[in-house]
C-alpha cells in the first residue's frame, strides 16, 4: 500500500495568501472537498480558478477545517491532540443511520417474525466474525467458516480460531451492556478475541509493557504504516479512553455513533496489545452502539462493508494521523461503511421476504410440510447449488439432531433433495430440476 504523500505546510502558506479574494475564489472547491472530505493527494488534482494555486486553496481549506475542530483527549507521541469536526457529509450520514438504526428496516416488514429476526441476528454475527477476522489476516473460505460456526465443530487452525473467537466475543459483549467501559472489560474482550491465536499465549488480555518488543503496523510489502505510542503510555491512554466513553460533559454533546467510531480509532491508534487490536477495536464499537440502544447494529456486519474497501479503511486511518491528527477522515469512512452495511441488510431482508412468500405458496402445495422444510425449499429455490447438513439445519432452526434429520430425509423422500455421503456426514442438495418440480406441484394443485 502506498503511504499518502505529505501535504504542503498550510500554516506557513496561510500567513502569506489567505485573504477575502481567495476565500471568494475557493468557496466552491472548499465545499466540494468537504462534501467528499478529500485529503491533499486527491485535492491537488481538483480544477482551480485562474490565479489560484492548489497550495493556496489547500491553506484556505485547512484554515476553515481548523476553526471547527473539536479536540479529544487522545494525543500522539509528540503530545499533539487529535480532533474532529462534523461537515455536512457527516451530518447527512448520521441522519440516515439514526433513521435506519431506530428500527425502520425491520419494522417496515410485517412478515419479519421474531424467529426470523433471530436468524438475521445469527447471520450478522457470523458475517461480522468472518469479515473482522479476514481484515486481520484470517485465511479460509466463507463456506468452511460458516460450516464451522453453524455445526459447532472445533476450530482446526489459527484462522478458524480467529473467526470462532470473534463469533463468541460478539455474543459475549451483549452481557456487559449495562457496565461502564473499564480497563478490565477491554482486557476481557481482547482475551476472548485472541484465545489460541497469539504467537505468545500470555499476550492475551494484557497490555504491552516496556519489557515487550516494540510493535509496528506493516503493510503487505513490509513498510511501516503506523508506529503506536510507547508501551509506557498505554495505561494512561486507555484510562483516558474509558473516561471519554463513560462521561458526557454538559457543555459538549457527542453523537453516540461518532463517539463509537472515535473509540474504535482510539484503541487502534494506541495499539495497547501485542496483537488483536483491530478485532478488539471493532468489538468495542459494537459494544458502544448496542449499549446506547442502537439495537439494529445487532443485525449489521460493518466489517463486511469495510472488507470490500479495505485499502480505504487503512487510508482513512493514515490520513487522520498525518493530516494534523484530523480523525474526521476515519469518521467519514466508517459512516460510509455503516451506510453500506445497512444497504446490505436491506437487500438481505428483501431476499428473505421473497423466500417467505415462497413458503406460503409451499404451504398450499405441500400442507404436510412444516415451516422449517418450507423455509429450506424457499432457500433452495433461490440458491439451487446450496448444500445442507443435518447439523446446520439443526443449528439454524434450534431443533434436535433427530428432528433435523427427519426434516431433510422427508424432503429427500419427496424427490426434492438429493443425498450423498462425505465421510460420516450426510450432504443434501436440491435436485437439479427443483424449480420445475415445485412449479409442477403448483399446477397439480
Amino acid at each position: 500500500m502506498k503511504i499518502p504523500e505529505k501535504a504542503p505546510d498550510w500554516g506557513k502558506l496561510s500567513n502569506e495568501c489567505i485573504n477575502a479574494d481567495l476565500a471568494t475564489k475557493t468557496i466552491d472547491i472548499v465545499r466540494k472537498a468537504n462534501s467528499e472530505y478529500l485529503y491533499w493527494d486527491d485535492f491537488k488534482y481538483q480544477p482551480m480558478l485562474d490565479g489560484v494555486t492548489h497550495e493556496a486553496a489547500w491553506a484556505m481549506l485547512k484554515t476553515l477545517r481548523l476553526f471547527q475542530t473539536r479536540r479529544i483527549s487522545l494525543a500522539d507521541s509528540s503530545g499533539r491532540y487529535f480532533g474532529y469536526w462534523l461537515p455536512d457529509c457527516v451530518l447527512k450520514e448520521i441522519h440516515y443511520i439514526d433513521q435506519q438504526a431506530g428500527g425502520a428496516i425491520l419494522a417496515e416488514h410485517p412478515l419479519v417474525h421474531s424467529e426470523e429476526k433471530q436468524r438475521y441476528m445469527i447471520r450478522s454475527i457470523v458475517e461480522e466474525a468472518i469479515s473482522s477476522s479476514e481484515i486481520e489476516g484470517a485465511v479460509t473460505t466463507r463456506v468452511v467458516a460458516k460450516e464451522m460456526l453453524r455445526t459447532g465443530r472445533k476450530p482446526a487452525d489459527r484462522s478458524e480460531h480467529m473467526i470462532y473467537n470473534n463469533y463468541r466475543s460478539m455474543q459475549m459483549i451483549k452481557r456487559h451492556l449495562s457496565e461502564p467501559l473499564t480497563i478490565d472489560l477491554i482486557k476481557r474482550i481482547h482475551a476472548s478475541m485472541t484465545e489460541s491465536t497469539l504467537e505468545i499465549p500470555s499476550w492475551a488480555g494484557r497490555f504491552r509493557t516496556p519489557e515487550d518488543e516494540e510493535i509496528h503496523v506493516f503493510d503487505s510489502d513490509g513498510q511501516i504504516l503506523h508506529a503506536p505510542p510507547k508501551a509506557a503510555d498505554v495505561l494512561v491512554s486507555m484510562q483516558n479512553l474509558c473516561n471519554f466513553a463513560n462521561v458526557d460533559t454538559e457543555d459538549e454533546f457527542v453523537n453516540p455513533i461518532i463517539k463509537g467510531i472515535l473509540i474504535h480509532f482510539w484503541l487502534a491508534y494506541v495499539h495497547p496489545f501485542m496483537d488483536g487490536n483491530g478485532r478488539t477495536a471493532r468489538a468495542l464499537f459494537y459494544w458502544y452502539m448496542l449499549k446506547h440502544n442502537y439495537w439494529l447494529f445487532e443485525y449489521l456486519s460493518v466489517s463486511t462493508a469495510i472488507l470490500r474497501a479495505r485499502s480505504q479503511y487503512y487510508k482513512s486511518f493514515l490520513y487522520s494521523e498525518i493530516d494534523d491528527n484530523d480523525v474526521t477522515y476515519f469518521i467519514v469512512y466508517n459512516l460510509k461503511a455503516i451506510h453500506r452495511a445497512l444497504e446490505i441488510l436491506n437487500a438481505y431482508i428483501e431476499r428473505k421476504q421473497k423466500e417467505k412468500r415462497h413458503t406460503y405458496r409451499f404451504a398450499e402445495i405441500y400442507p404436510a410440510l412444516n415451516l422449517r422444510q418450507r423455509a429450506l425449499l424457499a432457500s433452495a429455490l433461490e440458491r439451487p447449488k446450496e448444500t445442507y447438513t443435518i447439523e446446520t439445519h439443526s443449528n439454524v432452526h434450534g431443533v434436535t439432531y433427530q428432528t433435523a434429520r427427519t426434516d431433510l430425509l422427508g424432503l429427500k423422500d419427496m424427490g426434492l433433495l438429493d443425498l450423498r455421503k462425505e465421510g460420516k456426514k450426510f450432504i443434501f442438495t436440491p435436485v437439479a430440476d427443483i424449480a420445475i418440480k415445485l412449479d409442477r406441484g403448483t399446477e397439480e394443485r
